[in-house]
């Protein structure tokens, strides 16, 4: 196994040579106010926060900005690319970012249509291929493909970010089966990203062993935000426990708690 993969064998996660004890990692979109956004992320126990370049405010000093309420000596920011439909905008987007903040670990998405929001994979790969001859360590949204999963990790992405189903839609993994084919062949972290609608869905992401799991639209837009949040903290520690456990076989018929043997 390469040293970039997490160690299955211990509870830190690492990307691109950082560790982090939270498999967690959360957005910075869609509350009400940073205020939530930042208790929000408190409660999930996270140490990493998305930040969509495009939509947040990070250089006006006299708007309000989100480097007030969630530290970034606390936390590491996770620029993204949200809202970018061609690798042009994608790569402009992360140097901008880069000079804004300093900031090097990236997550890129690259859009394929407003509806979807379906990753455009020859756009991700393209843009992807560029971001790392430029130094950048990139964490990728991308489809369940394998063969596209392995194409990117090959081409340098320290992270592997496939989707569950569609960008805010709640409908949790879609596709199981590809998700584990992707963990079982890749050398670097794999994240489930986008998608997810409750804890049982992120406990599933973890059972499948998955590394980590991003999250923003179902916390932020769950009726208790900060109620949903620590039950995502908890599922994903579940189910990476459960994982490492190793569940039992199924079975097509019962089999007796109690042994049948010796019985008065």
């Amino acid at each position: 196994m390469s040293a970039s993969k997490t160690d299955k064998s211990e509870d830190g996660l690492v990307i691109a040579g950082r560790h982090f004890s939270s498999r967690l990692i959360v957005g910075t979109g869609k509350y009400k106010d940073y205020a939530e956004n930042a208790a929000a992320a408190e409660a999930a126990g996270a140490e990493i926060v998305t930040v969509a370049v495009r939509r947040v405010n990070l250089t006006d000093t006299k708007a309000p900005m989100l480097v007030d309420y969630i530290d970034p000596k606390k936390f590491t920011y996770l620029p993204n690319t949200a809202g970018c439909f061609t690798g042009e905008d994608a790569v402009r987007t992360l140097r901008l970012a880069r000079e804004a903040g300093g900031w090097s670990l990236v997550k890129l998405e690259v859009l394929g249509d407003e509806k979807t929001l379906y990753p455009n994979m020859i756009e991700t790969l393209r843009s992807a291929e560029l971001l790392i001859k430029e130094g950048f360590e990139v964490m990728v949204y991308c489809s369940d493909d394998p063969i596209m999963a392995k194409e990117l990790e090959d081409m340098g992405c320290c992270a592997i970010m496939p989707l569950a189903a569609p960008i805010g839609s709640g409908l949790g993994i879609q596709n199981p089966v590809n998700i584990r084919l992707i963990i079982e062949q890749a050398k670097v972290p794999v994240l489930v990203d986008a998608g997810v609608g409750t804890a049982s869905d992120a406990a599933i992401a973890m059972e499948l062993g998955c590394d980590g799991v991003l999250m923003n639209t179902a916390i932020a837009e769950a009726k208790n935000p900060l109620l949903m949040a620590e039950a995502m903290k908890n599922a994903v520690i579940a189910g990476r426990q459960a994982y490492l456990a190793g569940r039992m076989g199924k079975r097509l018929y019962a089999d007796p708690s109690s042994p049948l043997a010796g019985l008065i």
